[in-house]
């Protein structure tokens, strides 16, 4: 039977101001939907429940990886992730056995212990942090939640700090979806490797306890990162160390708000803070959907013949809230029991730096809303609005009032 209701307009700006009307259509009516992107006008397909998405991600017939597998009309619109820089090549579109001995090399700065190592310095950022959000005539959060994320990002990988608002417009820059900005999304994808390169030879002069020094000592035996490999692993983490921890305290931040209960909740048991933190990524997480995926071969899946080339979205924030997965999955509930969300990924690509974003936002947003208790947003909801990037949930501005201040 035809839907009722015509299908919703996807990467346009309602969509990219809330994405979860559309998403609702298209898993009651078209769980398997053809559409064309806006750049290039490239005919694709969008997985939106969750079982189908989180066997996309598994699926060893497809790939991430747009110069071996894409069709040659996807390659000829352009959208080839950062075509032309080492960002081609980077961890997030190899596959195996490439992609098997890079993130293993790059695991050795990921383990469990050394990431808690670093729960005390967070601590100390979270601190100065909130002390300069308090100082601001005008408090915006997400200056908040973007300072966290850069002052960590530049312990953690050696990152200078006065290179952040230039890069985080370089981030912005490269997932711009307009069909005229292409020129300039080569461009900001080039700004970041460029700086890693530049990074690379900062540590080579002096290395430190970060993760740019671990990475370029990276051995397997005597295996090593080739030098492209190092500065794609170096841009990456650049780009989604930056971009993933702002967007996720931002939008957990904005959910506190819009879910007083839970706000009530979390400072009453302090302990649900794991549990909120996933939660978080589940109702509206740092990333919309996952990189293109693209059919190795001619095949079938949810139902649909797909030739070989074909790109497909793996819509994660759909799947996360599928009803059939979730009860009232457009509420944020703490307590909520159901499937693992696929807020970071799943399979070959998961989220490599995941622990790192998850100990940031479980530091930063007990800590703003225990210093803050009156916290309030300083314009109506509605005024609330997010970037057109095709990727990421990024919300632009989010002025708030502090209220009482119980300092540290």
């Amino acid at each position: 039977m035809a839907p009722s209701t015509p299908a919703p307009g996807l990467f346009d700006y309602q969509y990219y101001q809330d994405p979860y009307p559309a998403f609702e259509w298209l898993r009651n009516n078209a769980p398997m939907h053809e559409f064309r992107f806006p750049v290039g006008d490239v005919p694709m397909w969008i997985v939106s429940r969750y079982d189908d998405v989180r066997e996309l991600m598994g699926d060893p017939r497809f790939s991430t990886d747009a110069t071996a597998w894409a069709s040659d009309e996807f390659k000829a619109s352009g959208m080839v992730l950062g075509e032309g820089t080492v960002f081609e090549k980077t961890l997030t579109v190899l596959d195996p056995p490439d992609h098997t001995r890079v993130r293993k090399l790059a695991m050795s700065a990921f383990t469990p212990r050394k990431i808690a190592q670093w729960k005390s310095a967070i601590e100390g950022v979270v601190a100065g942090a909130l002390d300069r959000l308090a100082a601001q005539e005008q408090p915006d959060l997400m200056d908040y939640a973007g300072q966290v994320a850069a002052e960590v990002m530049g312990a953690f990988l050696g990152f200078r700090l006065d290179r952040y608002e230039d890069t985080i417009s370089a981030i912005e820059r490269a997932f711009n979806p307009a069909p005229d900005s292409q020129d300039d999304v080569r461009q900001a994808y080039g700004e970041i490797e460029q700086y890693a390169r530049e990074l690379i030879e900062e540590k080579r002069r002096q290395p430190g306890e970060d993760l740019a020094s671990t990475l370029i000592t990276a051995r397997d035996g005597g295996d090593r990162l080739s030098e492209d490999e190092l500065a794609s692993m170096i841009a990456l983490m650049i780009l989604a160390g930056l971009d993933t921890t702002r967007n996720l305290v931002g939008s957990a931040s904005l959910g506190l708000l819009d879910f007083p209960d839970q706000r009530k909740l979390l400072a009453e048991q302090p302990e649900l803070i794991d549990a909120a933190v996933e939660e978080f990524l589940r109702y509206d997480g740092a990333f919309t959907i996952a990189l293109f995926r693209f059919a190795k071969e001619d095949l079938e899946f949810g139902g649909v013949r797909l030739p070989a080339g074909a790109p497909v979205v793996a819509a994660l924030q759909s799947a996360n809230r599928d009803e059939r997965k979730y009860v009232d999955p457009n509420r944020l509930d703490f307590t909520r029991t159901g499937p693992r969300h696929l807020g970071l990924g799943h399979g070959l690509h998961n989220c490599l730096g995941s622990a790192l974003a998850r100990l940031e936002t479980k530091i930063a947003l007990p800590a703003l809303f225990n210093r803050f208790p009156e916290l309030e947003l300083a314009i109506p909801r509605d005024e609330i609005h997010y970037t057109e990037d095709w990727i990421s949930r990024t919300v632009i501005t989010f002025p708030v009032r502090l209220g009482a201040d119980r300092g540290n």
